[in-house]
């Protein structure tokens, strides 16, 4: 037996395809061999590294319910693992293999493997019976055959019965027949005919001897009674009968009609047709013989896929004395039907796969098989279009499942890939199966803010630390790769850069002013936020935001003209001057604020004469109302009240003194300061026109210096800061007054480092002959030319 192992072994064939992507191995061993017997090395025949084998984790994918063979991962060898009875696992079929599936990871790859189980002589021929009786009559002729129940071997090919021996006697010999399937047969044929009268019975012994080595053989007894009269056995129409079946046949189909004749007369010639003892149980579940008529139904389901063909021995038997019997067989072929649907088996599968996959990537390994022949067998198989996949054929069953187009997991994050097939038949069937495919998430897209830019109105005086705004990022990436990072650009340490009026909230994209603004220091500012992810590389996106500062009515109006000493300021005026509308003096006033918190009005709040001077509202020119009389006091005062249009409104309180100078005629003025002082006669006169005459003097050189300093900064200033003229109604000649100066001083005009321009018109009035001021009209450079011209004409009206 060692040495038949042996032999077995050095005996193994293998045949391999090729190195690539799917190969076929093929084994030979024979059964009954030692647990962990080498049958060959898969590693070595597939020319693969034994390390590959635990990197690309390599896998053995069997259809039996036990693993009789193994791989040994460390060095490839293919070893037997649970012990194999060829018998016990293809019982008499010709050709018993096993069969494998290899299957390799990283790249993907089949391989199948076949070993195939080797017969050896490990069974002895036995019958049924030890004894078995044969009744013959004495008249039977000579070359009668009576078969006799064959033996059994479970072994095949040399190793199963290879002939039959009976003792040697005078009457009987024996015929040994070779039936289709390759089984042996005997038959004793009567070689001499018999006398009852001279020996009744024989007892013969029967042999059946295989042809293994060594040889193995079984033995039965055979008694023959010799019968006297019915010397006339049945004979069929045909030594054989022959019938075609589809697979799917009904029960109770007629297959065909076997007959047979008695040449005898009376009971001798009353036949019953059965099966012999050849006919095993298995196929008496499938047919029935009606013992009366001979027809052959078909009593049980019929499988192409088990069996192509029946083979039926027959018997017609007489009712005779001793019963004489006629044989035959019946061959019974089975054609195909189409009734098996394709079957898929998804052998491996990728379940993850990054969008930026390649084309040409395998995600899955798909075997596809139909149990039908012919056309019937042959399976057609696809997927959906619509998928970015493709099946491409690997070898006769089996598929590989590759990409065929760009992936995108924020458009398809899973692909429920169903594949379908079918086979050639008519109809065909078909089948289907499913494949989940997930797409996992690169880093493939920045953050996206919802605006490139924003705008941000923000009250002045603001508290600092509280929040003005807040930007929003989305990122179509999941995880790591769409978590945002807000952060404002620039340099926090550089006085310079504006970034730092402000901070973010790098979570949420809050906004927060680190101080408070004042519109007349800072009209407005723009920074830029970074929207980041915490990808791989990392992606990001910037948009600008604007800050614009409103302004709020922080600011009192104040007086620049006439010039105000502690609250007051005076105003000489000669009395032939004072006519009624004459244009007495007017007030200017500024304020630091815009829009309506810088909109004046002038109120009259005291006045010692109440009929002498009225003050206009929107302009501030102070105007006689009538003639100046002789009463009337040599000085007057007002007090007037500036205000703006803010909410609140912000006020300023001034007061003017008026002091009426003599005419010129008069000889001498007298100070009403010092009325009772007459011993020291002035030349008031005299020192009005000199005082008038420096003011005069002082004013234009001002007015000179301002127009000076303003073509100077006309060269530095901003384009938003262009210049607008406030032209009179009368189209005088005009002056622009530009003043500079630093944050919270005195006149509160602006903030520091920024240079605001407020402009005014020198509008002479009628009485421009008679006075020498000039009156100015502001025109806030924040305000359009349009809103400018509508203040004007409001301030007419």
């Amino acid at each position: 037996m060692e040495n038949l192992l042996n032999c077995g072994t050095s005996f193994a064939l293998l045949v391999c395809m090729s190195a690539i992507v799917s190969a076929q191995l093929h084994y030979s061993i024979p059964e009954e061999m030692e647990l962990g017997a080498f049958v060959g090395n898969i590693a070595e025949d597939l020319r693969l590294n034994v390390w590959e084998l635990s990197t690309r984790r390599f896998r053995v994918v069997s259809d039996q319910s036990k693993q009789y063979l193994e791989v040994n991962v460390d060095d490839g060898n293919l070893f037997v693992n649970e012990r194999i009875d060829r018998e016990q696992l293809c019982m008499q079929s010709l050709i018993c293999s096993l069969s494998l599936q290899i299957a390799l990871y990283n790249p993907e790859e089949m391989h199948g493997i076949t070993v195939e189980i080797l017969d050896i002589n490990d069974n002895s021929p036995s019958f049924q019976k030890s004894e078995y009786y044969l009744h013959i009559g004495e008249q039977i002729a000579l070359g009668a055959r009576f078969p006799f129940e064959s033996a059994h071997d479970p072994d095949i090919g040399t190793n199963t019965i290879n002939t039959y021996q009976i003792t040697p006697n005078e009457h009987f010999g024996i015929k040994v027949q070779t039936r289709r399937g390759g089984s042996k047969t005997a038959e004793l044929v009567l070689e001499k005919p018999l006398d009852r009268e001279q020996q009744e019975t024989f007892q013969i012994m029967v042999t059946a001897v295989d042809g293994g080595t060594p040889r193995r053989s079984g033995t039965a007894r055979i008694i023959i009674t010799v019968l006297d009269a019915n010397d006339n056995a049945p004979v069929f129409d045909h030594e054989s009968y022959s019938a075609t079946l589809p697979e799917n046949a009904m029960r109770g189909t007629l297959v065909t009609k076997i007959n047979a004749v008695d040449v005898d007369e009376g009971s001798n010639a009353e036949l019953t047709y059965s099966f012999t003892d050849h006919v095993p149980q298995t196929l008496r579940e499938l047919f029935r013989l009606d013992p009366k008529t001979g027809q052959i139904i078909v009593e049980g389901p019929l499988n192409f896929e088990k069996s192509v063909f029946y083979e039926l021995d027959v018997e017609a038997i007489d009712n005779g004395s001793p019963a004489l019997t006629g044989h035959s067989k019946v061959i019974i072929t089975v054609t195909d039907v189409n009734d098996n649907a394709p079957v898929i088996h998804v052998i491996s599968s990728s379940r993850t796969v990054p969008e930026n996959a390649q084309p040409g990537t395998a995600v899955a390994t798909i075997s596809i098989m139909d149990l039908d022949s012919g056309e019937n067998g042959q399976v057609n198989c696809q997927i959906a279009r619509e998928f970015p996949f493709t099946l491409q054929k690997s070898s006769s069953n089996d598929y590989k499942l590759v990409i065929n187009d760009i992936l995108d997991r924020e458009r398809t994050t899973m692909y429920n890939i169903s594949i379908s097939a079918w086979d050639g038949g008519s109809p065909p069937l078909s089948t289907q199966a499913s494949v989940l495919i997930s797409v996992s998430d690169i880093n493939d897209n920045a953050p996206r803010f919802t605006q490139t830019s924003y705008n941000v109105y923000l009250m002045e005086n603001n508290t600092p630390g509280s929040s003005i705004f807040a930007v929003s990022a989305t990122d179509s990436d999941i995880g790591q790769n769409g978590d945002i990072v807000y952060t404002v650009l620039g340099n926090m340490v550089d006085a310079d850069s504006e970034s730092r009026y402000v901070t973010i909230n790098s979570k949420n994209g809050n906004i927060y002013a680190l101080t408070s603004f004042d519109y007349e220091v800072l009209k407005h500012f723009h920074f830029k936020v970074q929207a980041q992810d915490s990808g791989r590389p990392t992606l990001s996106s910037t948009a600008t935001v604007s800050v614009i500062i409103l302004d709020q009515n922080d600011n009192t109006p104040i007086i620049i003209s006439p010039l105000m000493v502690n609250g007051s300021a005076s105003v000489e005026i000669l009395p032939q001057s004072i006519q009624p509308g004459y244009l007495v003096t007017k007030i200017i006033a500024t304020d630091a604020d815009s829009g309506q918190n810088s909109r004046l009005s002038y109120l009259l709040s005291e006045r010692t004469d109440h009929s002498l001077f009225t003050v206009g509202v929107l302009t501030g020119e102070i105007r006689a109302t009538r003639r100046f009389r002789d009463q009337d006091l040599v000085t007057d005062r007002i007090v007037l009240c500036v205000k703006d249009n803010g909410q609140p409104s912000l006020s300023t309180i001034a007061t003017v003194f008026f002091l009426i100078l003599p005419n010129s005629t008069t000889p001498s003025f007298e100070s009403s300061v010092e009325p009772n002082d007459r011993k020291q006669p002035l030349n008031l006169n005299l020192y009005l026109i000199i005082a008038l005459g420096s003011t005069s003097f002082l004013f234009l050189v001002t007015i000179f210096v301002l127009v000076v300093v303003k073509v100077k900064q006309d060269r530095h200033i901003d384009e938003r800061y262009s210049s607008c003229f406030c032209c009179s109604d009368r189209r005088n000649s005009s002056i622009i007054y530009n003043q500079r100066h630093a944050a919270k001083d005195d006149t509160n005009y602006i903030d520091s480092g920024q240079t605001e321009s407020y402009r005014y018109t020198v509008c002479l009035s009628p009485e421009s002959s008679k006075s020498d001021f000039l009156f100015l009209k502001p025109c806030h450079p924040t305000l359009p030319f349009n809103d400018v011209g509508a203040l004007e004409n409001s301030a007419r009206r």
